[in-house]
């Protein structure tokens, strides 16, 4: 194929937006799909993707198109993420395009994350195919939401594409203006082979399968693939394309997008963002990668069952394969034994990560309360990372904590910014500035710390503005903070899996909820079992589980007093005994208790 007929790009939008609904509509109109096979969300291949109607990792697909010229094109489309958890995928889907389709919402225009994807394609030098997406909605606002993209990327009016994508409406614009805006590849087969790796996943029978992206010269069966990060080589057996399943081929050329199979049983072997290039004709230099992200959240994962951890260290290896954002190392807890400490982009990719891990490798799971990464100080001058309350030294040897705060961005209808103001000063949010971006709809800033967000922000933010705000952010800096460690204590033992790094301010009401919420948590016991929170030596809450009472005088029917008395005193001594070697079984619902808590 002609490189001239090649058009590689990929959807980008806020969630719910319509992605999905339009690569449905595009693979419909071309026949890729037979109608008996079509499905809505057919690239969403996942269930957990359909059960919550959000795409979660981007689908490559190849489409044959025939335009009105009477030429035959090769459409390489990439569905993206829109979610702000996922926007390590669409940062690897970009590297791979050199265009985009932007899809807004008509009746709810630009939001959050439109913004933030837009600015993603725009340090990419990537042509923006800018599109209003559901315009048959009674509620849609055309007009305003037009105006609303002028501003954003600075488009003509007239370049705006209309469309609905679950009636097929506009569908033929869209398809002039892949073919017409998009630019094709630059040819550079002759030049020595460097492809992009921007995906992978694992097959039991064939490995680990790289996504490529080739931008110079041609792989093909027979060579050997050499990376760039590492020294080992591979023997290429397979190259092919991606038409709903994966689709053998002869070779791949400069500008294709296709996968490679080479036997790699290593999954440490294939990262996201390296370079692979061939033995014969090596070429000298890798291409720009993509930045790596840094994980926002961390929580720590431990097998239910202590036989099942190596099956999780596999689990989590070869997960890492299709997410390359997920980072984990071994760590080990008094309370729960050995398990992983997991970095996260935030809650939404930590609860996808762990219903993937339970769903697809069958891998029960205990799991840990989020924490952000924290700089601490000492009082030698040096500076420690604490991901974990655990790593946090004691106060006396402590100069300063300092904690990351995000700055973010929230759009929302005019209406609710005072309510939407109210909850960012609560959260200690520093104010910014405002943005109107229509008469209708404001965008505001504030660096909040990423402590307060990871609890329950997003699900009050959307409470108090009706579920029309919607919200952005990305790490500013680390800043000084009055942080205190709180420490939970259970019949007297410290349990690391419960503590929590809080603000001072807000160090004795999280006390006093954490110590009632987990009484009504923990299941009773044969023996009483307080429940206490401390800073440092200091307790500043405390609550019982009150024992189980075993009636041992039922078996007594009238008769002297003395004889239930000695009954009960040897009940006494029993629980006395009970309670100094007890074990407590913390059920997961205890160890989550903190993000059920409200200050």
């Amino acid at each position: 194929m002609n490189q001239s007929k090649i058009r590689n790009f990929c959807i980008i939008a806020h969630i719910d937006h319509g992605k999905s609904t339009l690569a449905d509509r595009l693979l419909e109109e071309t026949k890729t799909l037979s109608k008996k096979d079509m499905q809505n969300q057919v690239l969403d291949s996942m269930d957990l993707e359909r059960e919550r109607g959000i795409t979660i990792k981007s689908h490559p697909i190849q489409i044959h198109y025939k335009h009105n010229d009477g030429e035959l094109y090769i459409l390489n489309l990439i569905d993206t993420p829109g979610h702000v958890d996922f926007s390590y995928e669409v940062s690897r889907s970009l590297a791979a395009c050199e265009g985009v389709l932007l899809l807004v919402d008509a009746a709810q225009g630009v939001e959050a994350q439109t913004v933030s994807n837009t600015y993603l394609a725009i340090e990419n030098n990537l042509q923006i195919v800018p599109i209003i997406n559901k315009i048959d909605l009674p509620s849609a606002q055309i007009e305003d939401v037009a105006q609303q993209l002028i501003e954003l990327i600075g488009c003509d009016k007239d370049e705006i594409i209309h469309a609905s994508a679950k009636n097929g409406l506009g569908i033929d614009f869209i398809f002039d203006a892949i073919i017409s805006r998009i630019p094709p590849p630059n040819e550079k087969i002759e030049s020595p082979p460097r492809a992009l790796i921007f995906d992978s996943t694992y097959d039991n029978y064939r490995g680990a399968i790289p996504y490529v992206r080739v931008v110079d010269g041609v792989l093909k069966a027979g060579s050997t693939a050499r990376f760039f990060s590492h020294k080992h080589e591979y023997e290429i057996t397979e190259v092919g394309h991606f038409v709903m399943k994966m689709v053998k081929s002869n070779e791949l050329k400069s500008g294709d997008v296709g996968y490679v199979i080479a036997n790699i049983r290593d999954v440490s072997h294939i990262l996201p963002g390296d370079t692979l290039t061939t033995k014969q004709g090596q070429s000298e230099k890798p291409l720009p990668g993509f930045k790596h992200i840094k994980p926002m959240v961390f929580s720590g994962l431990y097998p239910s069952d202590s036989d099942h951890y190596n099956q999780l260290r596999s689990a989590l290896d070869k997960l890492k394969l299709n997410d390359a954002s997920l980072i984990y190392e071994p760590e080990t807890s008094e309370a729960l034994g050995f398990g992983f400490r997991c970095g996260f982009l935030g809650l939404l990719h930590m609860e996808i990560i762990q219903e993937r891990l339970e769903r697809e490798f069958e891998v029960n799971l205990v799991t840990t309360p989020p924490n952000a990464r924290y700089l601490v100080i000492t009082k030698d001058g040096s500076e420690i990372e604490v991901d974990t309350p655990a790593k946090m030294p004691v106060s006396s040897h402590i100069d300063d904590i300092k904690e990351p705060y995000m700055s973010c961005e929230i759009v929302t209808p005019i209406e609710y910014i005072g309510n939407i103001m109210k909850l960012c000063q609560g959260k200690r949010g520093v104010y910014k500035n405002t943005n109107y971006l229509t008469k209708d709809k404001a965008q505001l800033h504030y660096d909040l710390p990423l402590a307060e967000i990871i609890f329950d922000f997003y699900d009050k933010l959307k409470s108090i503005s009706r579920g029309y705000a919607s919200f952005d952010y990305s790490l500013s800096d680390y800043r000084n903070g009055q942080l205190m460690k709180l420490d939970i204590l259970l019949n007297g033992d410290y349990v690391d899996a419960l503590s929590i790094i809080t603000h001072a301010d807000d160090a004795y009401g999280r006390g006093v909820a954490l110590c009632s919420k987990l009484k009504e948590l923990i299941p009773r016991q044969l023996f009483d079992v307080p429940i206490q929170a401390s800073l440092g030596t200091k307790i500043i809450a405390r609550s019982t589980v009150k024992a189980l009472k075993k009636n041992v005088t039922a078996k007594c029917y009238g008769g002297d007093i003395t004889r239930k008395r000695k009954l009960w005193e040897k009940q006494k001594k029993g629980k006395k005994r009970m309670k100094s070697i007890g074990k407590i079984a913390i059920p997961q619902e205890a160890l989550l208790a903190v993000l059920q808590i409200d200050k």
